[in-house]
C-alpha cells in the first residue's frame, strides 16, 4: 500500500486537481520524446551536442523526469513528514509555469536559437523550481518531523534549483558571453549537478520509503541510508570543485567510486526489503521498479570507461551518448513505470471513491489499468533499451531506428494506460 494509504485508499492530504496534471503532462513529454527520437536517428551517430540530442535529453530530463517527480512529490511529501502540503496554489504555479517553459526551450535547443523563446522559458522553469522549493520548505518547517527521506528530497530539490539556475546562465551564455568559457564546456557540470544531486538523491531518498511499502516489508535502516545520502553529496561536491579548479582527470575517479558506492548500499537496501516481504508475490510494476535499480549499474560503468579513455585523451561521443541514454531512457524511465502504476490509480481511487467507501462495492485500485497493456509496454520498452543502446555503440542507424519504434510504441502503451487510469469513472449500481 503507499504512504499514507488506508484501505480505501490514499490518505486524502494533497488535491489530486494538484498532482494529475504532473502526471498526464510527464506522460505526454515521454511521448514527445520518443516522436522526435524516431525522426532523429542520424543525429545519434554524431557528436553529443546535437540540437535534436539537447532537445530530446532535455525533454527527458525536464517534461517527464522532473515534471513527474514534482507531481508525485507534491502527494508524497506530506507523507514524509507527516504533514500538509503548505500549499495547492503554489503547486499548481510550479506546473503552469514549467508546463509554458518547457516547450519554450526545448523549442530553443531543437531549433538550436538561443533567442527569447528560449531565455524566457528558462526563466519560467527557474520560476516554477522555485515555487515547488519555496513549497516544499515550508511544508517541512511548518510540520518539525524530520526524517531522512525528507532530507533527500530537500537536499535533492536545491540541487535541482542550482542545476536550473546553471542551465539559466548557459542559455544566456549562448547570447551574452556572460561567463568565461562557452556554454559547451560547463554541460558536464550542469548535467551530473542534475543527476546526481536531483534524480539520484530524489530516487533513493523515496524508493526507500515506497520499494518496502509496496512489497509490504518493514524492512528499515536508516542508518544506512545516512550513509548513502552523505557518499552522494560529498561525491557531488568534490566533483564540482574538481571540475572547476582542478583540471586533473584522473581525480573524477574519486567521486564516482563513492557514487557506485552508494548505488551498491542501495541495491543491498532493496535487497533486503525484498528478502523480508510479507508479500511473497511481486507484481509486474514493483518488478520493473526493482529491475531500475540494477539498471542504475550501467551509467557507472560507460562513464568509467569515459574517464578512463580520457587518461589518454581519447574523446568517445558514443560512450557519452549511451552514457546519457541509460540514464534518462534506462534508469529513470524503469523507475517511473514502475510507480506510476503504483501511486496513480490509488491517487484516482481517492478521487472516485473516498466519498463513495463503505457504500457498496468498489473495484480494486490496480483494476483501474490495464496489466496486459502494462506487460506490452514493458517489453516493448526493455526490448528498445537494448537494441538502442547498441544500435548507438556500434553506430547501426537501422538497429536505431527499430528501437526508436519499439520506444514510440511503448509510450504510446504508457499514455493509454495512465489515460485510462485518469479517466476512470465510478461504477453504475
Amino acid at each position: 500500500m503507499v504512504p499514507g494509504a488506508t484501505k480505501t485508499g490514499l490518505a486524502k492530504n494533497t488535491s489530486w486537481k494538484v498532482v494529475l496534471p504532473f502526471y498526464l503532462y510527464a506522460g505526454l513529454s515521454l511521448l514527445a520524446a520518443t516522436i522526435i527520437l524516431v525522426f532523429s536517428t542520424p543525429a545519434f551517430l554524431q557528436h553529443y551536442f546535437h540540437p535534436r540530442t539537447l532537445a530530446i535529453t532535455h525533454l527527458m530530463a525536464l517534461g517527464w523526469g522532473t515534471m513527474m517527480i514534482l507531481g508525485a512529490s507534491h502527494q508524497l511529501v506530506p507523507v514524509l513528514i507527516e504533514g500538509k502540503l503548505y500549499s495547492n496554489a503554489l503547486a499548481y504555479l510550479s506546473f503552469v509555469f514549467a508546463g509554458v517553459g518547457i516547450p519554450l526551450l526545448i523549442f530553443g535547443f531543437y531549433t538550436f536559437d538561443f533567442g527569447w523563446p528560449a531565455q524566457y522559458g528558462a526563466i519560467l522553469i527557474n520560476a516554477a523550481i522555485l515555487f515547488y522549493l519555496v513549497n516544499i520548505v515550508v511544508s517541512m518547517v511548518k510540520s518539525k518531523h524530520e526524517n531522512v527521506h525528507a532530507v533527500f528530497v530537500f537536499t535533492g530539490t536545491l540541487w535541482l534549483m542550482i542545476t536550473i539556475l546553471v542551465g539559466l546562465f548557459l542559455v544566456y551564455n549562448f547570447t551574452f558571453n556572460i561567463l568565461s568559457k562557452d556554454s559547451l564546456s560547463y554541460l558536464p557540470l550542469h548535467a551530473h549537478l542534475g543527476i546526481i544531486g536531483w534524480f539520484l538523491l530524489l530516487v533513493i531518498g523515496v524508493g526507500s520509503r515506497l520499494i518496502p511499502l509496496f512489497l509490504i516489508s518493514k524492512y528499515n535502516n536508516n542508518k544506512l541510508l545516512w550513509w548513502i545520502y552523505y557518499l552522494i553529496n560529498s561525491a557531488l561536491i568534490s566533483f564540482i570543485i574538481f571540475f572547476l579548479y582542478i583540471k586533473i582527470t584522473w581525480l573524477y575517479l574519486l567521486p564516482l567510486i563513492a557514487i557506485a558506492v552508494s548505488m551498491i548500499l542501495f541495491a543491498n537496501y532493496c535487497y533486503h526489503a525484498y528478502k523480508e516481504r510479507l508479500r511473497k508475490k511481486v507484481d509486474y510494476q514493483v518488478k520493473i521498479s526493482l529491475l531500475s535499480v540494477s539498471m542504475m549499474a550501467l551509467p557507472l560503468i560507460f562513464l568509467l570507461i569515459v574517464i578512463l579513455l580520457l587518461l589518454f585523451s581519447v574523446d568517445n561521443y558514443r560512450l557519452v551518448l549511451t552514457y546519457g541514454f541509460c540514464i534518462f531512457f534506462g534508469w529513470i524511465t524503469a523507475i517511473i513505470f514502475g510507480m506510476t502504476f503504483k501511486t496513480l490509480p490509488f491517487i484516482v481511487w481517492n478521487k472516485v471513491y473516498h466519498d463513495k467507501a463503505g457504500l457498496g462495492k468498489t473495484p480494486n485500485p490496480k483494476e483501474l489499468f490495464s496489466d496486459k497493456i502494462f506487460k506490452a509496454m514493458g517489453i516493448s520498452y526493455l526490448a528498445g533499451f537494448v537494441l538502442f543502446a547498441a544500435g548507438v555503440l556500434i553506430s547501426n542507424e537501422l538497429i536505431i531506428k527499430i528501437a526508436t519504434i519499439l520506444l514510440l510504441i511503448a509510450a504510446i502503451l504508457y499514455n493509454g494506460n495512465v489515460w485510462k487510469a485518469a479517466t476512470h469513472k465510478p461504477n453504475k449500481p
